[in-house]
């Protein structure tokens, strides 16, 4: 299966390398994408929408053209959302890292300090607890070291999606970091507005893996196993439905 990662916010491709490894050895074609203005930090970034980036995941599953899976960290799931509405046919599945699909009209994050017409990787005292667990002071700084800033639009513009409904037929597995998939799915039986585009989704499945808001870093093999589990159930019919669990991994 060819497999699309996309990275969260401030991280390029290289940012998916220590998982890898183990879905390469699966068997499986790895493609790590690196969005428009983060090639480095000298890129230009003026003028780069989010439109921009799921455009650049759109002409990669072009490119394939065949069935793919989408990965998407962060602020990466909403671009993979974006994707996938343009190119239902393709996805066969979309694994949300800590993050999730995002409806018409949102946007990932407006509160993202800007400086200097853009938004560089805050100082951690931006940060909640919950989302630097496991991430240590070596993790810290090496993380600190490679991140790039990031195109303001990107986490400011407003989604668009079409009135293709079909984007719901393609399945999903989130992957819950920072709190327990339980409470994504209370969210979803309240009817919250943060997960009314995965309500709408057919086939979901929820899979906890403890950890902050960068499990690529902080545990990067069991992301990998989690990936996998959800590669090797698509296409077997075994989804679990909205509102069920798989289990720790």
């Amino acid at each position: 299966m060819d497999i699309l990662l996309i990275p969260g916010f401030w991280l390029d491709g290289s940012s998916w390398s220590a998982v890898t490894p183990a879905l390469t050895a699966a068997g499986h074609t790895i493609h790590p994408l690196t969005m428009p203005g983060l090639e480095s930090r000298d890129a230009d970034r003026s003028g780069i929408s989010l439109q921009d980036h799921i455009d650049a995941v759109v002409r990669a599953i072009d490119e394939l053209d065949r069935p793919v899976v989408l990965v998407g960290h962060s602020g990466g799931g909403a671009i993979a959302y974006g994707a996938v509405d343009v190119r239902p046919e393709q996805v066969v599945r979309t694994v949300y890292v800590d993050s999730g699909p995002m409806a018409d009209g949102g946007v990932i994050n407006d509160q993202l300090p800007v400086v200097a017409g853009e938004i560089p990787l805050p100082d951690w005292h931006f940060f909640e607890e919950a989302e630097l667990i496991g991430l240590t002071d070596e993790l810290r700084t090496m993380f600190r070291d490679r991140s790039i800033p990031l195109p303001t639009a990107v986490a400011y513009d407003p989604q668009h999606l079409s009135a293709d409904e079909r984007r719901w037929d393609v399945p999903a597995t989130v992957i819950a970091c920072e709190f327990p998939s339980t409470v994504l799915q209370e969210w979803i039986t309240d009817g919250h507005p943060f997960v009314r585009e995965l309500a709408r989704i057919k086939e979901v499945e929820f899979v906890d893996l403890p950890t902050g808001h960068w499990p690529q870093f902080t545990r990067p093999a069991d992301l990998a196993d989690g990936i996998l589990a959800a590669v090797d159930r698509t296409g077997t019919g075994a989804g679990t439905g909205t509102g069920a669990g798989t289990g720790p991994v």
